[in-house]
């Protein structure tokens, strides 16, 4: 049977093309909202976090109606580190429609997702965004996109795909560059008549993949997917079934049921095939489980996310602030919280550590950990986390690590300090072409010397770099770099900053920390140019007497102190370094706080490393 009266489409593209915009416009032109209603920019955008930062971080479902015809429209992530939110909803779709900037062309991500969904078979409408820019050159992303394809291996149905041109500003597309836009009503026309309707069989027995999962407090866990075969009920009796594990099947009971519609769920009694669907009730339910009859319990096979590539320790808060600021503290809780949130992330993984109090946790990437770092400080945790590590493979007896494939748009001017830089970093140059006045530059480089590069390389471009990778395959070991050429400026005693003693540290290099603040001893209060840490006391107080008083301190002129991002202080620490986070602050600190005591572990090492 076909569902004609339906389609299913998600929205791919790199990240900053423009999908969450172009589905606004879809929204509003596709009769959600009332003529006078008041709408928000990015409206698929509803988390914080979402939007301090202007990207989208879930996948996220809305449908709009066109000619009696239902379009499910799935919003995904743009960014390399949330590719997995990209794969696993590919299952719930037909066909997705490609966002390329009219002016960058393909880029890294843009190569990810087509290809993930050139493998499913997936029918493809291109559409080449934000035409209406200056720096448009539409002739040749074309070109680059057929390259694009070709090089992907695409079917000669796919390399035909069709093509359109769009301003999801405007909320207008065309089939002609050269003839201007009116509406969105030629891409709701050619997905229609393009990407194909949902095809299965009705009266058969059900069979739903669930691809997402969402959390509310009154209902429990919500699952989300699409009805593969037959339909569903409310209140029906069903099996939890996964197709890679040999459990036996779990009844549950589908205690409510929604469709989507617009930015809404509408409760519903019943759902057919190739309905995309919520439901709540099955509180065991997880990604790539399959709801089934309990007539026929068959599971279908969900898609394999790609690895994580890159971990990172997090432990229990146990500097002498601990508890101060955090609401949960314990090991306990940071523990059931971090296997929370592998139900909802694909791409996460997550072990226990050495010690009770430390978890091992694999992500895609720096950003991947920092968001999760970030949403738990905001729910009120409080914890340390280590540097970032790459994980290392062995492939056929020989030590490998993953590479990133880097592409940079730099302007001119800075190209030389930029390939310098990803030189002594181990990165191959693999092209560079001039794009107008500035030049795209692609590297491979292993993904552990990228870290702490991108505050370097907006430095090196006067903040007009633009720099995206995204993971490359593995590749041999290739030896030692050294990535950081400063030291840190360790407080060698607990207190309160002052002026005085601040004025006299800031002369070792740059503060991370203002007058009045409270320190301990162990902790990182600035950088040094210098390549070795060096103790100081910036809670050092002037002798007073007769003569001198306190308010000349008032005098002393201090530079501000830098105040980092999480991102950018998971990229400056080093191996023997940690950051505190607390849902107050972010402290950096040495992972040995006694002073003598570092030292001796230091000179204990220094030894080790002669002897060999």
């Amino acid at each position: 049977m076909i569902r004609n009266d339906l389609r299913n489409v998600a929205i791919i593209a790199h990240v900053d093309h423009g999908k969450t915009t172009l589905v606004d416009e879809m929204l509003k032109q596709g009769g959600i909202f009332r003529d006078n209603q008041e709408t928000t920019t990015r409206m698929m955008d509803s988390g914080d976090l979402e939007k301090e930062r202007g990207i989208t971080i879930l996948a996220k479902n809305t449908a709009i109606h066109y000619e009696d015809v239902k379009i499910n429209i799935i919003d995904t992530p743009g960014h390399a580190d949330f590719g997995g939110e990209v794969e696993r909803i590919l299952k719930m779709v037909n066909g997705v429609i490609l966002l390329v900037d009219a002016a960058e062309g393909p880029m890294p991500q843009t190569r990810f997702v087509l290809q993930r969904a050139l493998e499913l078979n997936h029918r493809v409408i291109i559409v080449i965004n934000k035409i209406d820019k200056p720096d448009a050159r539409i002739g040749e992303v074309e070109d680059e996109i057929l390259e694009l394809l070709i090089d992907l291996n695409a079917s000669d149905e796919q390399l035909d795909s069709p093509m359109l041109y769009c301003s999801g500003r405007a909320g207008t597309a065309t089939e002609d560059p050269d003839v201007a836009g009116v509406d969105l009503k030629p891409l709701f026309e050619k997905i229609l008549s393009y990407i194909p309707a949902p095809e299965g069989d009705e009266t058969g027995e059900l069979q739903l993949l669930v691809s997402s999962i969402d959390y509310n407090d009154y209902v429990g866990r919500i699952g989300i997917g699409r009805i593969e075969r037959g339909c569903i009920r409310t209140n029906q009796d069903a099996y939890i079934c996964n197709y890679h594990s040999n459990e036996a099947p779990k009844r549950t009971k589908i205690v409510a049921l929604f469709q989507i519609d617009g930015l809404v769920r509408t409760p519903v009694e019943t759902a057919k095939m190739g309905d995309i669907v919520c439901f709540s009730g099955a509180e065991s339910i997880t990604i790539g489980d399959t709801i089934t009859s309990l007539a026929a319990p068959e599971a279908l096979e969900f898609v394999k996310v790609s690895e994580p590539t890159m971990e990172m320790t997090f432990s229990v808060n146990n500097s002498p602030f601990a508890g101060k600021e955090g609401k949960y503290v314990t090991s306990r809780q940071l523990r059931d919280r971090l296997y929370k949130e592998l139900l909802k992330d694909v791409s996460l993984r997550v072990e226990d550590g050495d010690t009770t109090e430390e978890f091992r946790v694999a992500g895609r990437g720096e950003m991947h950990l920092s968001i999760l770092i970030e949403t738990m400080r905001r729910e009120g945790y409080e914890m340390m986390c280590s540097n970032p590590r790459v994980l290392f493979k062995e492939i056929d007896g020989e030590k490998c690590e993953p590479m990133e494939h880097v592409t940079l748009d730099v302007p001119s001017e800075y190209v030389g300090s930029v390939v310098e830089k990803l030189g002594q970093r181990k990165g191959d140059l693999l092209e560079m072409n001039p794009i107008g006045d500035r030049m795209r530059i692609e590297y491979s480089i292993p993904s552990r010397c990228l870290i702490g590069y991108r505050s370097e390389f907006l430095t090196a471009t006067r903040g007009e770099g633009i720099m995206n990778s995204i993971f490359d395959g593995y590749q041999p070991y290739r030896g030692e770099v050294t990535m950081r050429f400063t030291g840190s400026l360790v407080a060698s005693e607990a207190g309160e900053t002052t002026r005085y003693g601040l004025f006299n540290t800031q002369e070792r290099g740059n503060m991370f920390v203002g007058p009045q603040t409270s320190v301990y001893e162990g902790m990182i209060v600035g950088m040094t140019p210098k390549n070795e840490d060096i103790s100081v006391n910036p809670c050092k107080k002037k002798q007073l007497t007769a003569i001198r008083s306190a308010g000349a301190d008032e005098k002393l002129l201090l530079t501000p102190p830098i105040v980092f991002s999480l991102e950018e202080a998971i990229e400056f620490i080093n191996d023997d370094e940690l950051i505190e986070v607390t849902p107050k602050s972010i402290r950096l600190r040495k992972k040995i706080l006694d002073t003598e005591s570092r030292m001796k572990a230091l000179m204990k090492a220094r030894r080790e490393a002669a002897a060999k």
